[in-house]
């Protein structure tokens, strides 16, 4: 039998989903700080808790939209200042190969096919990329760091931390979108928060509540079944 408070926990997780469209709806101080007070409790190799929070609401937040979208349009524009932006960790592998190439693509033409956005609707596919830099108009973002001097180790914690951070705000009504995107404009993120010269970015993430009239937030990934990721051993 299932107990009222293991699925309370089972909802809060399988309700996750990675919303693209918020209302403008505030989210007070108090609830955030208990959100993050509470995926604190993340395990952590040697409980070191590697993890930096940075929350941008208001003036703070939209100048660096305004930064960061602005980057975005003038790659767009010319190429070449890509190299500008790099990455200081590869998140995606260099080389995709089966099954994740075709689970990435899936993905993809999934969320644009509900949008209507064609291969070659390259301004709309130039637009609903740069709505990450926009947090999706949610009224808070995140920016995590972690100090460099810290081993890969921590990254995996760093999971943990995020996922516990996505699961609570649930349990508030909330809704998040983690999103690898800002990590190329870490030159630009970085001194705008006020992260020290050790600090490296991790991700950002959008939090609010979600605009359930969005066609976009209809959009649901699948998973794949335990028992094909499962060995059992005995």
């Amino acid at each position: 039998m299932t107990s009222p408070s293991s699925a309370a926990v089972d909802a809060a997780i399988t309700s996750r989903m990675s919303v693209r469209a918020f209302t403008d709806q505030m989210v007070d101080r108090t609830t955030i700080e208990h959100i993050l007070q509470v995926a604190s409790r993340a395990p952590s190799g040697t409980n070191c808790q590697p993890w930096r929070v940075y929350v941008l609401q208001g003036a703070k937040q939209a100048q660096l939209v305004e930064q960061v979208c602005a980057a975005h349009d003038a790659i767009r524009a010319n190429p070449a200042l890509a190299a500008e932006y790099v990455e200081e960790y590869d998140y995606y592998p260099q080389k995709w190969v089966s099954p994740y190439i075709d689970r990435r693509r899936e993905n993809g033409w999934g969320l644009y096919g509900l949008l209507g956005i064609g291969k070659a609707d390259k301004d709309k596919m130039h637009a609903q990329h740069q709505r990450n830099f926009k947090f999706f108009d949610a009224p808070v973002g995140l920016m995590f760091t972690v100090d460099r001097v810290l081993g890969r180790g921590s990254l995996v914690d760093y999971g943990a931390f995020l996922q516990n951070i996505m699961v609570a705000a649930r349990g508030h009504g909330l809704h998040t979108c983690p999103q690898a995107a800002w990590n190329g404009f870490a030159k630009i993120i970085l001194p705008h928060i006020g992260a020290g010269p050790d600090e490296m970015l991790v991700c950002g993430m959008s939090l609010g509540y979600a605009d359930e009239s969005a066609v976009v937030n209809g959009f649901h990934t699948p998973r794949v079944p335990a028992q094909d990721f499962t060995t059992w051993l005995e």
